[in-house]
C-alpha cells in the first residue's frame, strides 16, 4: 500500500487550520477496526488542537468495553441529549472512517445529510467508496482502516507520535480484521507496523484476551447451537450457512456482537470455500458473506444481496423472510457455480 503523497499534503492543510470542530463516524454494528481505527485518530486529532467527538450509529460490541478511551464514543441510537447530533450539525470536518458510503450510517445517515457545509474525508478500504467526499483515502489493498490510519499518522507526524494508548486501539483493529492475521494483505509493512506498536508497550496476549476470551455463557451456547442446528452444507460440500431467527438468539441472550466470527467458522471445513450467515433484525435479514482463494463474494453481495465489501469478506440486506432468504441464497450459489465463480 502507498499512500498518495497529494491526499497526504491536503489532509495535513486541512488540519493545519487551528481548533477546529470534527467528527468522527463510523459504520452501523461497528467492529474492532471501526472502533480502534476512530479513537486512535482521535487521538491524533486532539493532539493537534482541535475538539474531537467519536459517534457510531448503534452499540459497540460488548467485548470492546474495555477499549481505551472508548467511553467517549457516544452511540446515536441511544443518544437522549442530542449531543451526536448537534456535534454534527456544528462540525468543521467529518471524517469517514471504516465505511465506503453514508448510507453504511444507516440510521445516523439523515443527519448527515443535513450538515452540507462540513468538509467530508473517507479514510477506508473497502472497494467501490461512493463520489461524494471531499478527499478520499481509499485503499482496498490495506488489510484493516487501523493500518491504513497507522499509515497516515507516520506520514503525517511520524511514529513518534503514536502513544502506547494510541497502539493498542489500532493493534486491535490490525488484528481483527485480519482474522488474527490469518487473512489476506498480510503485507511486511503490516508486520513492521506491528512491530512498532509492540515497540510502544501493548501486550498483544492481553489485547487477544480482551477481545477474543470475554464472551458469555449465552454466546458459547448460541454458538454450539448455530453449529450443531443451524449450519447447512450445500453444492457439493463447497457451500455452507447459518441462519438465526431472533427468537432463536432471545433464547441464548443475545448480545450486540455475539455472532461475530460464526460465519467464519465453516471455512475451517476443507471442502468450503464461502460461507453465509443470515442474522434476524426486526426490520431485515443481515447477510454476511465470507470466502477464500479466488471466490469473491463481494461480487456476489453486489450481485444478489444489494451489498458489497471485500473479494473474501462482504455483507448485504434482505427484506423478505428468512425462509425465502435462504432459498434466494441456494438459487444464487447454484447461478453463481454454473457462471464459474466457485471455480
Amino acid at each position: 500500500m502507498e499512500l498518495s503523497k497529494e491526499h497526504i499534503a491536503r489532509l495535513r492543510e486541512l488540519l493545519a487550520r487551528p481548533a477546529q470542530r470534527i467528527v468522527i463516524l463510523s459504520h452501523t454494528n461497528p467492529d474492532g477496526d471501526a472502533v480502534g481505527s476512530s479513537l486512535a485518530w482521535a487521538e491524533v486529532l486532539r493532539g493537534m488542537g482541535h475538539a474531537v467527538t467519536c459517534i457510531v450509529p448503534n452499540k459497540y460490541p460488548y467485548f470492546l468495553d474495555w477499549m481505551p478511551g472508548i467511553e467517549e464514543v457516544v452511540v446515536f441510537k441511544t443518544d437522549t441529549e442530542g449531543r451526536a447530533a448537534r456535534a454534527v450539525s456544528e462540525a468543521d470536518i467529518l471524517f469517514c472512517l471504516d465505511f465506503n458510503a453514508v448510507s453504511r450510517l444507516e440510521i445516523l445517515s439523515e443527519t448527515i445529510e443535513a450538515n452540507t457545509t462540513a468538509v467530508r474525508v473517507l479514510i477506508d478500504h473497502h472497494l467501490s467508496p461512493d463520489k461524494g467526499f471531499d478527499l478520499a483515502i481509499s485503499h482496498p489493498d490495506s488489510s484493516s482502516t487501523c493500518f491504513l490510519v497507522y499509515s497516515i499518522v507516520e506520514a503525517l507526524c511520524g511514529t513518534d507520535a503514536i502513544t502506547r494508548r494510541m497502539a493498542e486501539l489500532l493493534y486491535v483493529g490490525m488484528m481483527t480484521d485480519t482474522g488474527n492475521f490469518a487473512f489476506s494483505f498480510l503485507t511486511p509493512e503490516l508486520f513492521r507496523a506491528v512491530a512498532v506498536l509492540v515497540e510502544k508497550g501493548i501486550r498483544i496476549p492481553d489485547i487477544h484476551n480482551s477481545v477474543y476470551n470475554a464472551y458469555t455463557e449465552g454466546r458459547a451456547r448460541l454458538f454450539g447451537y448455530a453449529i450443531n442446528r443451524k449450519m447447512e452444507v450445500i453444492q457439493n460440500g463447497t457451500v455452507a450457512y447459518m441462519s438465526l431467527l431472533e427468537s432463536e438468539m432471545r433464547r441464548f441472550q443475545f448480545q450486540q456482537g455475539d455472532s461475530e466470527g460464526f460465519v467464519n467458522y465453516a471455512l475451517t471445513i476443507k471442502k468450503v470455500k464461502m460461507s453465509a450467515m443470515f442474522l434476524a433484525h426486526r426490520k431485515f435479514i443481515r447477510v454476511s458473506l465470507r470466502s477464500r482463494g479466488d471466490v469473491d463474494v463481494n461480487l456476489f453481495a453486489r450481485k444478489y444481496f444489494n451489498g458489497g465489501g471485500h473479494k473474501n469478506a462482504a455483507g448485504g440486506k434482505s427484506f423478505v423472510s428468512m425462509r425465502e432468504t435462504i432459498d434466494h441464497y441456494v438459487r444464487s450459489v447454484a447461478e453463481f457455480a454454473a457462471e464459474g465463480h466457485l471455480g
